[in-house]
């Protein structure tokens, strides 16, 4: 009998830490969960020339204008500073840019929004932005969207303009 109470007991004991020492925690979903765009957007092309890489906040109610104020710089989206990464040289917006990945980033107004892209990558917002790292600062062209875009969201067109969206506006980076 002693022997069958000493066996259990280990049984028992070693699926006790054998649950705690396999067990995970995993985190619940994101409320501004990421999201990554590609240009050429097709899966069966594997041969990208620019991918971004963002997080996408809810409006929930709130205003564009209280997320991402007017005159200041803001992460495009949420969480981390949005990432862009160009395969090939790329012009951005007008600028002739270099390939690689840079953090994106922009400053709204009403009618224009200026877009940046800076070498500072994988940093969190826009707290740590710093202008002197900036590459090129392009003007955005503002169009209004006929319905709510409630998740911000972007996009590639097929000739590679890039357009970033959210409550009802619309800016247009014409990329070659």
């Amino acid at each position: 009998m002693k022997k069958n109470l000493l066996v259990i007991a280990l049984f028992a004991i070693a699926v006790l830490f054998s649950n705690e020492t396999t067990a995970q925690k995993f985190g619940g979903l994101d409320k501004s969960p990421m999201d990554a765009v590609a240009f050429p957007s097709s899966y069966k092309i594997s041969d990208k020339i620019a991918k971004v890489v963002y997080s996408r906040p809810q409006l929930n109610g709130r205003s564009v204008a209280k997320l991402a104020p007017a005159g200041k710089v803001w992460r495009l989206g949420a969480n981390e500073a949005a990432e862009i990464t160009f395969y090939k040289d790329v012009v951005f917006g007008g600028e002739k840019v270099k390939a690689g990945s840079y953090s994106l980033y922009a400053i709204p107004n009403e009618g224009e929004w200026t877009v940046i892209l800076n070498r500072a990558k994988n940093v969190w917002g826009s707290y740590f932005y710093k202008e002197n790292e900036d590459v090129v600062r392009v003007k955005g062209k503002v169009m209004s969207s006929m319905a709510n875009i409630e998740a911000f969201s972007m996009t590639f067109d097929e000739n590679m303009n890039l357009f970033m969206g959210w409550g009802y506006t619309v800016v247009k980076i014409e990329i070659k």
